[in-house]
């Protein structure tokens, strides 16, 4: 039940009616007309600006023409208790307690489906997230994107889309043959004692390559390992595998399973990279010519040369992009563009990149490949995780992954635990940079926002517990017929705003705001618990040591939200604190 819809659809329905009757002229585009959270200064329930939409083309001040509407609306309407306009226009609407009765009895009886878009369009979506090159276990700097791309997946399967959720495996290239050579030194150094180079720079240091090296050894004994270039090729298959599963077991750690994991190798020797390359140039996307040297380039170093250039520039991008390198071998972006096709021959209504914050200068041509590809602008959306800025004991931490000191994925977990480690790195919008404060995810305050949400989820079970009741259990109740204070109305009016935040998180893909509502009703709730203490009419247990029906459906209508936007987080709600 989406109140702020279904009074959409009842303020245009009333418009609609007014035009045909010659009372007021409407534009041929509703879409701006909106029903929204008042603000929490104002007394009301939901808030419209249809009176300053059509202001202009009724020539008629917004103030004037939203007293017209206020009276039309309290004719036609019995739910409505009254009505406040505020400039320059709006209208405030405040509900009848029976109005909550109903809602609430709509919820609990419906409550698998509460938050639900039923009339949104369904969608087959592809996700594509983490896709770190597999050399190695992912670090806390993977972790941020790993997240906003599982939690986005989990918005869209609750609002009932189809979603694939994959990994991009980059096994090829100069880092996948850096990274094997590291692990073939490894190996000779565990078999013959010859000492790993661990200064130099073009190989991978990690202490995290002796157990790959020891696992590759041990599994397979009739590998000769004297020469590299006999086995370059199955070594790489071999460590890739290998670093694989570590990627595989921190992402588990992290709660995240991934339904397709997709080698670019495979790609490469399918021959679709030619293939999609041929597709652009029958299509006139693709041509030979130069590039000029960069702005920040020194002209005198840069080597103007005929090369196979993709027409991004068509397609909003600054310059147009290469395909081949000087050796004539394709660049990582062909590569790309290739997986992308074979990405658009799965035939998902939308793909979806989540990118690190590294990565942001490489959407619009990536894009426009898309665009090129698929004749549709927004088939393709990307979305750029900003950097964690970690903090340990007051002061910055800092990780390098060349020296191979990093934090780990499951260094952060084994430190402050998955819950913490998801429910924070969605406590700001993905697209500002984040503090990971170690210290603060501990504290038991209202200062750690998932402390103060699973401590909300355990309070209620208490009380549930104290009267027999599992809290996951149906309640039924014969008569809603309820009369809540204004203190529990704003409860409901928190609740109420459930659809709402899905709505704008799944169209948005933010799924920072799931976080921040159940920050913000867990904070509601508190208050009226703690008010409690001073007065008796507001504690779920009274004194015959009972809980009302009234107070029963309240918590139950609570406990219900906090479970569905747990579970799209992927965190847990303890019972028990």
């Amino acid at each position: 039940m989406n109140i702020f819809k279904i009074y959409l659809k009842k303020i245009k329905d009333l418009i609609l009616t007014l035009n045909q009757k010659g009372l007021i002229q409407i534009p041929k585009d509703l879409n701006s007309i909106n029903v929204d959270i008042p603000p929490e200064q104002f007394d009301s329930d939901i808030s419209t600006n249809v009176a300053m939409v059509l202001s202009k083309i009724n020539k008629n001040n917004p103030l004037e023409l939203a007293k017209k509407i206020e009276n039309i609306l309290k004719k036609n309407d019995p739910n409505i208790d009254k009505i406040d306009i505020v400039k320059p226009g709006f209208i405030n609407i405040k509900f009848k307690p029976i109005f909550w009765n109903d809602f609430l009895k709509e919820i609990i009886t419906n409550y698998n489906k509460f938050g639900i878009n039923k009339n949104e369009v369904k969608k087959n979506y592809l996700i594509e997230f983490v896709s770190a090159n597999p050399t190695g276990p992912l670090h806390v700097g993977h972790c941020r994107g790993a997240i906003l791309g599982d939690v986005i997946s989990n918005i869209l399967k609750f609002n009932q889309h189809k979603v694939s959720k994959e990994y991009y495996v980059n096994d090829y290239g100069n880092q996948i043959l850096s990274f094997t050579k590291s692990v073939y030194l490894r190996i000779r150094e565990i078999l013959n004692g010859e000492k790993f180079p661990i200064d130099n720079p073009n190989l991978y240091p990690g202490d995290y390559l002796i157990q790959i090296s020891k696992n590759i050894i041990a599994e397979n004994k009739n590998i000769n390992f004297d020469n590299f270039d006999n086995i370059s090729s199955k070594l790489t298959s071999l460590a890739i595998s290998q670093s694989l599963i570590l990627i595989k077991a921190n992402l588990k750690n992290l709660g995240i399973f991934h339904d397709n994991f997709q080698s670019e190798t495979e790609i490469i020797n399918n021959n679709e990279v030619q293939n999609v390359i041929d597709k652009l140039k029958k299509n006139n996307f693709v041509y030979l010519g130069k590039i000029k040297a960069p702005v920040d380039e020194m002209k005198s170093n840069w080597v103007e040369r005929e090369q196979l250039l993709f027409k991004s520039t068509e397609f909003g991008d600054d310059k147009d992009r290469p395909l081949q390198k000087s050796d004539k071998s394709w660049t990582y972006f062909a590569s790309d563009v290739a997986y992308h096709n074979n990405k658009l021959n799965r035939n998902f209504d939308t793909m979806i990149n989540i990118l690190g914050a590294d990565h942001a200068g490489y959407i619009k041509r990536i894009s426009a490949s898309v665009q090129a590809l698929s004749g549709k602008k927004n088939k393709l959306i990307c979305k750029v995780s900003q950097l964690v800025k970690l903090i340990k004991d007051g002061k910055p931490f800092k990780m390098s992954k060349r020296k191979g000191d990093y934090i780990t994925i499951e260094d952060l977990i084994k430190e402050v635990g998955k819950d913490a480690a998801r429910f924070i790195m969605l406590n700001r919008s993905s697209d500002v940079e984040l503090d990971f404060d170690f210290s603060k995810v501990k504290e038991k305050s209202k200062d750690n926002p998932l402390y103060y949400v699973q401590y909300c989820y355990a309070r209620i079970s208490s009380v549930f517990r104290h009267i027999d009741k599992n809290i996951n259990d149906e309640i039924k109740i014969k008569s809603y017929n309820f009369n809540y204070s204004p203190d529990e109305i704003k409860i409901l009016q928190k609740i109420s705003q459930w659809p709402r935040c899905i709505e704008i998180s799944s169209k948005m893909l933010e799924p920072h705001k799931i976080a921040t509502y159940l920050y913000e009703l867990s904070s509601t709730f508190h208050s009226y618990w703690n008010m409690g203490k001073d007065d008796e009419t507001k504690r779920f247990i009274n004194k015959d040591k009972k809980i009302s029906d009234e107070k029963l459906v309240l918590l139950k209508a609570i406990s219900n939200v906090i479970r569905s936007g747990m579970n799209i987080v992927g965190v847990s709600i303890p019972e028990k604190m």
